[in-house]
C-alpha cells in the first residue's frame, strides 16, 4: 500500500485538527496504513486540495472538491466515533491501492 497524503482542516486550523490528527495517526498506524498528515483551515481546502489524497475535516464542509472528503468531528464529540474510524480506515484503504 502507498502512502496516503492527507489534510485535516478546521474551523481555525489549531485546535480540533490537532486533536483529531493524533487520532486519525493513532488508527492509520493501529492498520498499518501509512500516511502523510498536514493541517489546515477549512478557507485552506481549495488551495490544498491538489497536494494530498483525502481531506478530512472536523466542521461542515459543502463545497465541491475533487478529493474524498472524511468528516471527522465524530473524533472530537465522541459521537459515532467507531463509524467514523470505519469510515477513515475504509476510504485511505480505497486511495492507498489505487495509488
Amino acid at each position: 500500500m502507498k502512502e496516503v497524503k492527507i489534510l485535516i482542516a478546521c474551523g481555525s486550523g489549531i485546535a480540533t485538527s490537532t486533536v483529531a490528527q493524533e487520532k486519525i495517526k493513532e488508527i492509520l498506524k493501529e492498520e498499518k496504513i501509512p500516511a502523510q498528515i498536514s493541517k489546515g483551515t477549512v478557507g485552506q481546502i481549495q488551495y490544498l486540495q491538489d497536494d494530498v489524497d483525502i481531506i478530512m475535516v472536523t466542521t461542515k464542509y459543502n463545497k465541491p472538491l475533487k478529493k474524498p472528503v472524511v468528516s471527522v468531528f465524530g473524533l472530537i464529540s465522541g459521537i459515532n466515533e467507531e463509524q467514523v474510524k470505519k469510515d477513515i480506515i475504509q476510504v485511505c484503504k480505497q486511495v492507498g491501492e489505487k495509488k
